[in-house]
This record gives structure tokens, sequence and C-alpha cells, in this order.
């Protein structure tokens, strides 16, 4: 397809920028509007898909909305790009489960190219000492798989799942509404005493089904995930497996308190109504962003790429328009920020009006909000397909099981610790790094060239605070990664012909995702559901009237869930008469 020549001379840079210009007009040929200073009656900033998904319901509930985007492409961190010649990454985020199925069918997604591609078996753990372990949704193929380690694990983990299973539906329905305000200055007693007894269905019905399940929910939330799976489960390879749920885009080990809830975070999702099943999604994750962009445009909605905000005006207390690179000034009604609180309150807002128009204590909130970040994503280009120890094929050009899920290369909950260790005590990057690595192309050939693959591979620990842009030193780092795939795959390294490498530094840059953290915000207790982005602010309403917030920042928090923008959209519209 293309000579080994391409790997990292001096060709690349060019390679990517003409695929970044060729990704614009084959992805996006339907953004071509040009914004013109006007008036609208609501302006979103950020194309990301919680950006997109608010400007999808406003704009079918009659707004004449505006969305504007910094990059080429809609998306934010839920993009397909064309780095290399005919090789689509999903170049940040990778997979999808958390996004809500309430937006699949209110959106009508599915008729804009929404199709989810499951994954079964959804996980693979190759051993090297030439052992397995893969997972998938089938119990009775669980428990052949785990049993080859621990009959006592593999009768456990059904009652585990089980027990994730009934904590997640009776608190699924909090991810889908704002959470309760009983912290906001603005209501009366009585008021926030309605908005607690919002809660007691949820722990009503907890306790109804189990009393233990209230303690078991408060474990999940508070305790160290390595002690919830040491107390489950006996083998090393089943709990390294699904500790890393635990710490995944995390600053945490899993002997970290409280990394238990990120672990249950990421069983909140499903795929065709199977809970935890994670999916890819057929042309990449930019489908997802597509089909938004396609929705809200149908309803009206005018979307408008390589259009920067980088000015915040206030006037009297309410936001009086945004400001363009260019000088262009939008002016709106409503105002609806998809960016970090970083960006929207300390880079957008003007200091002066910062300090004269934000409570001191959102102003001390908002500078000292945790975007900890220990991720580098990696995208590779390979001329075939990788190969185990752990699974010897007779033909080695069709993918198997053990390519469909997600790939783990840790075989013990001490080589996380030990990775995370590097980072957290002593500021470097992990010297053998946590790797999970997907090959989206063995389940989708759409986006790679026959015999060609996709690997997508989503590293930790990676400290924000290293010398990333020096010369050679991500390369020297993704030879590390390279280097324990191959103890796995034995030929890995030579089948790679292409490579982008994304340290935390550069998802900042790129996708706007303060410090690398692809939440928007670190996920620990302290940063969720009252508290997100700010105590008595996590009803997406800024301390500003007219200026609104939908990332991922605010509730329920990171993931491509798409619950932040729907639910912004709703307090929109309910408050909207108050602004016209």
């Amino acid at each position: 397809m293309f000579s080994q020549s391409l790997k990292f001379n001096k060709n690349l840079n060019h390679l990517i920028k003409k695929n970044f210009h060729s990704s614009r007009v084959n992805l996006n040929s339907n953004l071509k509007n040009k914004v013109t200073n006007g008036k609208y009656e609501v302006a979103i900033i950020g194309g990301g898909h919680n950006g997109l998904t608010c400007a999808s319901y406003l704009a079918k509930a009659g707004l004449k909305v505006i969305v504007l985007e910094r990059r080429h492409l809609v998306g934010g961190a839920a993009v397909t790009e064309e780095i290399f010649p005919d090789f689509k990454f999903s170049r940040c985020s990778y997979l999808n489960s958390l996004f809500r199925p309430q937006i699949v069918d209110d959106l009508e997604l599915q008729k804009f190219g929404y199709q989810v591609i499951p994954r079964n078996p959804s996980s693979c753990t190759p051993l090297l000492d030439g052992r397995s372990l893969l997972l998938g949704s089938d119990s009775n193929f669980n428990f052949q798989q785990i049993s080859k380690f621990s009959t006592k694990d593999a009768i456990n983990f059904i009652k585990y799942e089980n027990l994730l299973d009934q904590l997640a539906t009776h608190l699924e329905p909090l991810l889908d509404q704002p959470p309760t305000a009983i912290l906001s200055d603005k209501l009366s007693i009585w008021q926030k005493y309605k908005e607690i007894r919002k809660l007691f269905p949820i722990l009503s019905n907890l306790y109804r089904e189990s009393p233990e399940n209230i303690a078991a929910l408060y474990e999940l939330f508070t305790a160290p995930a390595s002690r919830i799976l040491d107390k489950w489960f006996e083998s090393e390879p089943l709990k390294s497996t699904l500790a890393t749920d635990a710490v995944i885009g995390a600053m945490v080990a899993p002997s970290t308190p409280s990394s238990g809830y990120v672990l249950f975070h990421h069983v909140m999702g499903q795929t065709n109504g199977v809970r935890g099943v994670w999916s890819y999604m057929k042309g990449g994750m930019g489908s997802i962003s597509q089909a938004l962009s396609q929705v809200a445009q149908n309803y009206g909605a005018t979307i408008v790429c390589d259009a920067e905000v980088t000015k915040i005006d206030v006037k009297n207390g309410q936001v009086k328009s945004i400001v363009l690179k260019d000088g262009t000034e939008i002016e709106a009604n409503i105002f609806v920020s998809n960016t970090t609180p970083k960006i929207t309150f300390e880079k957008l807002l003007d200091s002066n009006v910062a300090t004269n128009y934000l409570p001191k204590s959102f102003i001390e909130t908002i500078k000292n909000f945790d975007y900890t970040s220990p991720v580098m994503k990696i995208n590779l280009a390979l001329d075939k397909l990788p190969i185990f120890k752990a699974f010897p094929q007779a033909d080695e050009t069709i993918p198997g099981p053990q390519h469909f899920g997600t790939i783990h290369f840790t075989n013990s909950m001490q080589e996380i610790e030990l990775a995370y260790a590097d980072a957290a005590f002593y500021g470097r990057p992990s010297t053998r790094p946590v790797i999970e690595m997907t090959i989206p192309s063995s389940l989708d050939p759409t986006i790679a060239p026959p015999g060609k693959h996709v690997a997508q591979l989503f590293v930790q620990y990676t400290p924000y605070n290293w010398n990333w842009e020096d010369p050679g030193v991500k390369e020297q780092f993704a030879e590390r990664v390279f280097n324990v795939i191959e103890e796995f795959c034995p030929g890995f390294k030579s089948s790679i012909i292409g490579k982008d490498i994304l340290s935390p530094k550069d998802l900042e840059n790129i996708f706007g995702l303060t410090g690398g953290n692809i939440f928007h915000g670190a996920m620990g207790l302290d940063q969720l559901f009252l508290a997100r982005p700010a105590a008595g602010f996590s009803g997406y309403q800024s301390p500003i009237k007219n200026l609104f917030m939908c990332g991922s920042s605010t509730h329920p928090g990171g993931g491509v869930m798409g619950a932040p923008g729907k639910n912004a959209s709703e307090i929109i519209l309910k408050n909207k008469k108050q602004f016209f």
C-alpha cells in the first residue's frame, strides 16, 4: 500500500495534513455553512458529540441554533479520521456503549448511519505462558473460560455480574436527568427537600430488591477496586482484566480509594439492550457525530467548522455575543459551552468579567478542577493481522475471536500498580505500560484496505508534565509500548506501516481536552453528580444567566454518552421563556 519509509519520516506530517483535508471533504462535505455576523436564538461553542446532541434537541424544538467548531470536522473526541490513505481511525474515543439509547430513538439516528457492531468476545487477555482468557456476553462461555483458572471465580463471576447489573439498572435513570439541585442557593428549604425526595424511589427500590444492595453500592462508590476484586476473585488474569475498567483514563491505581466507581461507570452502558457490552461503530466513532450533525441540520441548525471561538463577551451580567478568531461576532439569546470549564471560564471569559460576575467559590472550584490525565493514544496502520503466541493460527489472514474485543496486555493487578507508581510517585512514564489494544478492522472491513488492519492502543500511565514535545520522546515511549506487545505477538513491530502517537498534550491541543483528560475532568466522587463541575452549579446553567454548559465536565460525566447534551437541552427548553 505504501512503503516502510512512512515510519516517522519527513513525509509523515505532510501526509497527515493532506488526509486531514481529505477527511474534511469526504466525511464532512455537508458542513459548508459559512457564518456571518448575525443573531441566533442559541449559539453552541464546540461541535463535539454533546454539543451536537444539544443542538439536535433544541433545533427539533424549533429554536434557531448555530454550532461553532474549532476544528475542520465535527465530533470533538468522537471522530473518524483518515490519517493514512484508506486507513480510517477513531482517532480519540474508540468504543461505544455509554451513548444513551433514548437519544438514538428520539433523534432516529439509525436513519443517518448510526450502526453499532457488537463484539463477542468483548475481551481477550493473552498470557505470556501461552494461556488466555476470553470474556463475552455468553455466561456459559465465560464460565468455561474462567474455569481454566478457578472454578470458584467462574461461579462468583456470575454473581458479580448479576450484582452490577442490578445496581446499574436502578441507578441508570440518574444519567438521563439533571442532578438534584439541593446545593443551589436559588432554592428554598422546601424546594431542596422536594429535590432530595427524587432520590427516594431509587434507594427504596434498591433496598426492596435486596437490603445488601445498599451496602454493595456504598462499597462500590468508596472502596478501592482491588479490594472489591480481591473479595470476589482469586485468579490474577481475571482480576487484572476487570481492574483495567477501574483505571481506564484515570490517574488512579486499583488500590486507589473510590476507583471502584470508575469500574462501575464503565458497566453502565449497553449494546442492543445487553448491559456492559462495548461495541465498535461502523465507519468509526465519527459516525455518531456525523449522524447527530445531519439530524441537527435537518431540523434547521447551522453547523460551522474552522470557526474557533476566542471570546465570550459579557455585558451587564449576561452574554451579549461570542467572537470568532477572525473577528466575526455572533449574537444570541442563549449560549451553550461544550468546552471544558477551564476553557470556558478561564480562557474565553475576560478575567475582569470572571471577577465581576462569577462567585469566588465558583472561580476557586474551576481553578482547582482536576484534569489529571495518564493517557496516550496510539493509532496504527498494520500490513497484517497480529498473531498471538496464545492463539496459533493456520490461516494468519482471518481474524478470530481473540481479535474482536479489547486485548489486555497486563497479567496481574500488581503490574498495573507498578505502572501507576512510575507516574504518580516518580513523575515519569510507566516502565512497563498498561496497554489496551483494539482492532476494529477485524469486524469492520470498511476502515482498512483488504488484508490490512487498524490497531488502536490506549496506553497508561503517561504524565502530562513530561517532555513530550522534545524530538523523539514520544517515539521512544511508543517503542516501549510496542516491545510489550511484541512479547505476546512476535512480528507485531514489523507489521506497523503508519503511526499516529498522541500524548496528553496532543489530546489537549488537538481535541481541546484540558490536561489530556478524556472525561473533561477526573471522575472522582468529589467531581461527580452534585459537584460536577461545581457545587451549586451542576444543573447545566452557569453563574452567568444565559450561559449554559453541556460538555462532559457536567453531569453525568465523561465518555461518549450524549447525556450532558440532552440534559442541558431540557433545562434550556424548560427555562427558555426568560431569555426571549
